[in-house]
C-alpha cells in the first residue's frame, strides 16, 4: 500500500466539502468559545467521513474529538475556528479548520495498517481564552504522541517563530463627582489608566527587544462632566518564553499599581487565562512536513532576524511543552496584507487559501505516514509519550 498516495487521493476526492467548509466558517465568524456553528459543521464533516465523534470534550461545548485508527502511535491534528472580533477571520482559522479536516479524513483511510490513531481535535478560542491549555489540563491530549497543524500566513515556514503571552484585564474603581464644580470630591478612575499607561510607555526603553506590551481601553467613562469612576482595559504582555515572560509581566503589573497609587483608585487585574508558552517545534517532524510541502510545489523562505522579529503566540505552544509538535506557517499569497488585518481576511478565501488548505491537508497527513513508518521516529515518539505517561499516571 502506497500509504502517501492513498491519503492524497482521499483528500483531494473531498476538497470540495473541505472548501465548502473553509468558505462557511468564514462567512460566519464566531469568537473565542462561541464557535457553535463552526464546531458543529466540522464535528459533523469529520462524522460524515466515518470518523468517531466526540463533542463537548474537556467540559468546552465548543471543543471536540474526532478518531480513526486504534494503532500504538497517536497523532493529533488540531483544528482552530475562532474569528478576531471586528475583523473576523483575518488569521485564517477556516483555514486551519478544513486543513485539519482534510488531514483527519486522509489519515483515516490508512490509520490501521501504519499502526496509527489519529484525532482531530477541535480547540475553540485560540485568539483569546487558551482553549488547547484547557483541554491539554483536562486530559484531552493524554495519550498523544505528536500534534500538529498549519497556520495560514504570508509566507511559508516550517517552523514558527512564537513568543509566550499572558492575557489579563484591568479595572479602576474611583469616585464620581461633577467634573467642574466638584471635581476634588472625585477620584478619578481614567487618570489612574493614564498613569499606568505613560508608565508602561518609559518602561518600554527598559524591556528586552523579544518584549511586547500592548492593549487597549474598552471603557474610559460615561460623560465628560462625571469624574470617572470605573476604566477597564486589556491588555497583554508577551516574551521570548515563559520565564522572561514572568519578569516583564510584574514590571508591567507595578506600572498599573502605579496608576492606582498616583489617584487613589482601587486596581483589579485579572488573568484572562493561563499563559500562552513559546512553540518548542520538533525539528524532526518539520523537516518532513517541509519536504512533503514542497514535493507539492510550496517554496520556504530562510527564517531572518526580522522574521523572527514578526512572532505571535498561540496556545499551540503549551501544546509543544507538553509533546512533540509542530506550527509551520503556510502562505496564502496575502501581502502586502499581513495577519490581522481587514485585507488578510479578505484573502482567507482566495484560491491561494483554497490550494493552502489542501497542501496543508496532504502535508500533514505525510508527516503523520512518515512519523508511523520511520522505525526511528516512530520509537522516539512512543518512547516520549511513555515517559510524559509514567510522569503524569495518567493513560
Amino acid at each position: 500500500m502506497d500509504a502517501r498516495a492513498v491519503v492524497r487521493e482521499r483528500i483531494e476526492r473531498n476538497a470540495d466539502q473541505l472548501l465548502g467548509l473553509s468558505h462557511r466558517i468564514h462567512g460566519h465568524p464566531e469568537v473565542a468559545f462561541e464557535e457553535v456553528k463552526a464546531c458543529a459543521w466540522v464535528a459533523e464533516l469529520l462524522a460524515d467521513a466515518g470518523m468517531k465523534v466526540t463533542t463537548g470534550v474537556g467540559g468546552l461545548a465548543t471543543a471536540f474529538t474526532a478518531r480513526a485508527g486504534s494503532g500504538p502511535l497517536h497523532v493529533a491534528i488540531c483544528a482552530e475556528y475562532d474569528a478576531l472580533p471586528g475583523i473576523g477571520h483575518a488569521c485564517g482559522h477556516n483555514v486551519i479548520a478544513a486543513a485539519a479536516a482534510g488531514a483527519g479524513i486522509g489519515l483515516a483511510g490508512v490509520a490501521d495498517e501504519l499502526g496509527l490513531t489519529v484525532t482531530v481535535v477541535g480547540t475553540p478560542a485560540e485568539e483569546t481564552g487558551g482553549g488547547k491549555i484547557v483541554l491539554l489540563d483536562r486530559g484531552v491530549f493524554d495519550g498523544v504522541h505528536a500534534a500538529m497543524m498549519v497556520h495560514p500566513s504570508p509566507f511559508e515556514m516550517a517552523l514558527m517563530p512564537s513568543i509566550a503571552v499572558h492575557h489579563f484585564d484591568v479595572r479602576y474603581t474611583g469616585k464620581e463627582a461633577h467634573a467642574s464644580a466638584f471635581p476634588e470630591l472625585g477620584v478619578n478612575a481614567a487618570d489612574a489608566l493614564t498613569v499606568a499607561q505613560v508608565a508602561i510607555g518609559l518602561l518600554r526603553q527598559h524591556l528586552r527587544p523579544t518584549d511586547r506590551v500592548h492593549g487597549i481601553v474598552t471603557k474610559g467613562g460615561d460623560a465628560a462632566n462625571i469624574v470617572p469612576a470605573h476604566t477597564e482595559g486589556v491588555w497583554m504582555v508577551r516574551a521570548a518564553t515563559l520565564g522572561d515572560l514572568g519578569q516583564v509581566r510584574d514590571k508591567v503589573y507595578r506600572c498599573f499599581e502605579a496608576g492606582a497609587v498616583a489617584t487613589g483608585a482601587d486596581l483589579q487585574i485579572t488573568p484572562e487565562a493561563s499563559p500562552y508558552a513559546q512553540v518548542e517545534g520538533d525539528e524532526e517532524l518539520g523537516r518532513l512536513y517541509q519536504r512533503g510541502a514542497e514535493e507539492l510545489g510550496r517554496t520556504f523562505i530562510e527564517p531572518t532576524p526580522q522574521l523572527e522579529r514578526a512572532a505571535g503566540s498561540t496556545d499551540m505552544g503549551n501544546i509543544s511543552l507538553a509533546m512533540p509538535a509542530i506550527h509551520p506557517l503556510i502562505s496564502i499569497d496575502s501581502l502586502p496584507a499581513v495577519n490581522h488585518q481587514p485585507e488578510f481576511t479578505a484573502a482567507c478565501i482566495t484560491p491561494s487559501a483554497d490550494k493552502a488548505a489542501i497542501d496543508g491537508a496532504v502535508a500533514m497527513a505525510w508527516t503523520a505516514v512518515e512519523a508511523a513508518t520511520d522505525e526511528a521516529l516512530r520509537a522516539r515518539l512512543l518512547a516520549a509519550g511513555a515517559e510524559r505517561q509514567g510522569r503524569s499516571g495518567r493513560s
